[in-house]
Order: C-alpha cells, then structure tokens, then sequence
C-alpha cells in the first residue's frame, strides 16, 4: 500500500466532514468576532476553505510564501465551498498522482526569504490534515454561537443524529 493510498480515506472522509460544515457558515456574519482578539467568522472560513489547497501545494511544489499568499477578505458562502471544492479536488488529484519517494522531499514555509517552517512533505502532509481539523473545530464554536445548527463531526451533536 502507498503513502497516498493511506491517506485517502482519512482525506476524504475529514474533506467531506468539512464541507458540510463550511456550507452551514453565514455570508451575513463574516465579520463577527468572538472576542475582539479572534479571527472574524469569514476569515476562519476562508482559511478552512483554502487549507485543503496546501496539501497540493506541498505535494507540487517545495516552498509556499506566505508574503506572495492571497490575503483575507469577506467572501459568500457560495464563493468559499467553491474555493474548497477547488482545494479539495487539487489535492486528491495530487496524492492520487504522488510516489511514496517524493514523501521524504522537505518542503518548507516561508515569509519572503525567512523560513518559517521545513520538514518533509510526508510529515507536513500530515500536518496540514490536523491544523485543518483544529481550525474546523474553532468554526464549529464560531457556528455554535452565532445558533447556527452543526452537522455531525464524528457523531451525532445536539443539532442532527447521524
């Protein structure tokens, strides 16, 4: 079994356990903040709509620069499930194309000419999947207090059964 073989069912199933919640986000309350400290609603979902992208981006290519990166800004919901659909379908084609060799390839995060971050792309890979994961979490609290009803996660929550 490949690398990539072994990470597709997780990738799917966590991709497709995101959707459902990005697609619950209110256009009308990107602004919204928890806490004057917090990232606004529709930032947070703009990242959980772009980070899927990154999986691609480190099975492609080496670095990502985060100093040439898009910035934030307020999106539909609309816009942002297609943003993900996009990320999604990128990186599943990208693992589905990557060799177990190229796994052990560092691949590393930058800031302009300062090096955030460098490990192999196998341990990044995997990093990626679990800082998605922590941040879909936060929108779920985000979603929570703003009444918004949550889809199951990993089981049933107080809004919908399974």
């Amino acid at each position: 079994m490949t690398i990539a073989q072994t990470l597709l069912p997780e990738f799917d199933q966590e991709m497709a356990t995101t959707r459902r919640l990005l697609e619950r986000v209110p256009t009308e309350k990107g602004p919204w903040k928890p806490h004057p400290k917090s990232f606004a609603l529709g930032h947070l979902a703009q990242l959980v709509a772009w980070m899927p992208g990154w999986i691609a981006n480190t099975l492609r290519e080496t670095t990502l620069d985060l100093a040439t990166a898009p910035k934030y800004s307020f999106e539909t919901t609309e816009t942002l499930l297609k943003m993900f659909d996009d990320n999604v379908r990128a990186s599943r084609e990208a693992l589905l194309a990557s060799k177990d060799v190229e796994y052990a390839v560092t691949w590393s995060l930058k800031h302009g000419n300062r090096v955030l971050f460098a490990a192999p792309r196998g341990t990044v890979v995997r990093t990626h999947i679990n800082h998605l994961i922590h941040h879909r979490g936060q929108l779920s609290v985000y979603l929570r207090l703003n009444d918004v009803p949550l889809p199951p996660i990993y089981g049933p929550t107080a809004d919908e059964s399974m």
